[in-house]
């Protein structure tokens, strides 16, 4: 009750970041529905589907932690705690509207897809979804249901994570490891080459690896920006570029690994090799990823500069010009674009290596 009363009354900017938290749960809900009707037409060959649509449930569970975590609801306030609305309320508030928005976008995407095969109230569009979505065999009740809550159970659980009460880790140390892992998802890419279940494993992993080292990889940032006698200008931007990394990383790791894919499916293409995992959803399901990517890392930076806005209110009560805090901002993403752009470039070409030797 708690948590419906707080998303009831919250600004219309957290109502739509919450909206589009439903309408990827949706997407996503939609698509494992469709994988679902394609195991019961092959059963066997469903497991590399299943993989490849994990995908954009992974990214769709990133998006929505983002969302919450940017959320004033679940921000501590001075006095909550006398009124019994401490950290742990707090974070179970954020995992329970965190469900509700995932559990309504689920529920949309199972009404459309049983309203396209006809389930509900005829067939739609001519019935031009019902070959699409295998209407001719009966969908499995108890697995659609299972799949449907997959999406709100695996958000609101990694949204308690991330919203708990602990010290935040030093950037640096995940950087070692997610090369590690990175290397060994080329590794498998590169045993498995074209298997459908290798290459999502291999690809996974890489994608794992980016998101680990990317706090890392921020932090080194910062510390470029402010190397060799720097100024005032490039110890603000280096400075704060350091302090974002932990929130700031793993969504720019995960970005840098869709752009990977991107490149990687381009290359592919050039040569008349590129998969279809997901059969005619490949190219939405491929556009969910990379929205929700693409959402994620900006929903980050508002947390960024959410927590910002203290320090920034200080420098400018002590002077500092409004031009000077823009221009650090500006260099901050620049160094982030410089670093990324070819670590993009770079894990593509060594994937198309791997998946075409």
């Amino acid at each position: 009750m708690l948590a419906l009363r707080l998303a009831r009354g919250s600004r219309p900017l957290v109502q739509l970041r919450r909206l589009l938290v439903a309408a990827a749960s949706a997407a996503t809900g939609f698509l494992l529905l469709y994988v679902l009707a394609q195991a019961t037409v092959r059963p066997g060959g469903s497991f590399p589907q299943l993989l490849w649509a994990l995908l954009p449930v992974a990214a769709t569970v990133q998006f929505a932690v983002a969302v919450a975590r940017t959320d004033p609801a679940t921000r501590p306030l001075e006095g909550l705690d006398a009124v019994g609305l401490g950290p742990v309320r707090l974070t179970l508030a954020g995992a329970i509207s965190t469900a509700v928005a995932c559990a309504l976008g689920s529920a949309l995407a199972l009404a459309a897809f049983l309203h396209l095969r006809g389930d509900l109230a005829g067939l739609p569009f001519d019935g031009a979804g019902a070959g699409l979505l295998h209407a001719d065999r009966p969908l499995p009740v108890a697995a659609a249901l299972t799949l449907m809550t997959l999406v709100p159970v695996a958000a609101s659980v990694a949204t308690a994570v991330a919203l708990r009460p602990h010290p935040a880790p030093a950037p640096q140390a995940g950087l070692p490891w997610g090369i590690a892992l990175a290397a060994c998802g080329l590794a498998v890419e590169a045993g498995f080459g074209r298997g459908a279940a290798g290459m999502a494993a291999g690809w996974t992993l890489t994608a794992a690896g980016l998101a680990l080292a990317g706090p890392g990889l921020a932090y080194a940032c910062g510390t470029l920006v402010q190397a060799v006698r720097p100024g005032a200008l490039r110890l603000l931007a280096g400075r704060a570029l350091q302090e974002e990394a932990p929130r700031l990383g793993r969504p720019l790791g995960v970005l840098c690994a869709v752009g990977a894919g991107a490149l990687t499916a381009a290359a592919l293409a050039d040569r008349g090799t590129a998969p279809l995992p997901l059969g005619p959803l490949t190219g939405p399901a491929a556009l969910l990823v990379v929205l929700c990517a693409s959402a994620t890392l900006l929903t980050s930076a508002v947390e960024a500069r959410q927590a910002r806005s203290a320090t920034r209110e200080t420098l400018l009560d002590l002077g500092a010009p409004g031009p000077v805090l823009r221009t650090a901002a500006t260099l901050r993403a620049t160094a982030l674009v410089i670093v990324c752009v070819p670590l993009s470039w770079g894990v593509a070409q060594l994937t198309s290596l791997a998946l075409t030797r």
